[in-house]
């Protein structure tokens, strides 16, 4: 069972969440991502790939802060899903020294430039926000470990994938994991830009 070779941090979290057992696309989704290869992750709603992200990025920096640049990037499509996922961030890290932070449009970029500085470890934003940060050097890409997508139908959009692989064309050596319900086109695109030797998980 996948959950068992978890840090000991998410484990006392999913107890106190009273999760006891993963889900079929969790047992077969959270190994593979572990494994530090790029993912794409197709699976219907309800099936737990929210929680599969959380819980594989905060394995992925150990739970524990270090340093002052974000070692783990989440995109979303708008604002409310940024929101919406820094709740859930800080549901599973209000007990460790792990340090969210979320950025979105509406939210000025020198506020924006001026938080990240005092030191982050997950950025939870959107392409075109993030993609703002980094053209302004309002974020260092330097320290990244691991990027995540979540609900990525959004990248359907051409213009939202273009500023995605425009950003991860600066990125040298961190893994990538998109999260759909499932394959579409432009997401497969992706592997001729920055998901090559990737896997693929379904359920």
């Amino acid at each position: 069972m996948p959950f068992r070779k978890l840090h000991p941090h998410l484990l006392e979290n999913l107890e106190r969440l009273e999760i006891e057992t993963p889900t079929p696309f969790q047992k077969s989704s959270i190994p593979v991502i572990k494994s530090g290869i790029n993912v794409f992750a197709f699976a219907k709603e309800g099936s737990g790939k929210t929680t599969t992200l959380v819980l594989t990025t905060l394995q992925k920096l150990k739970c524990e802060a270090v340093g002052d640049a974000p070692r783990a990037v989440v995109m979303v499509e708008n604002k409310e899903k940024v929101l919406e996922l820094y709740q859930t961030f800080i549901e599973y890290t209000k007990y460790s020294s792990l340090r969210v932070y979320a950025s979105y449009e509406q939210l000025h970029i020198d506020v924006q430039k001026s938080e990240i500085y005092l030191g982050i470890d997950i950025l939870i934003t959107t392409p075109k926000t993030l993609h703002n940060l980094f053209l302004t050097n309002g974020v260092s890409i330097s320290e990244l470990k691991i990027i995540s997508v979540d609900d990525a139908e959004f990248l359907s959009n051409k213009k939202e994938a273009t500023g995605l692989i425009a950003m991860a064309a600066s990125i040298k050596k961190s893994q990538f994991v998109i999260y759909a319900e499932k394959a579409h086109p432009q997401l497969k695109r992706l592997e001729n830009h920055f998901m090559e030797y990737s896997r693929t998980v379904t359920a």
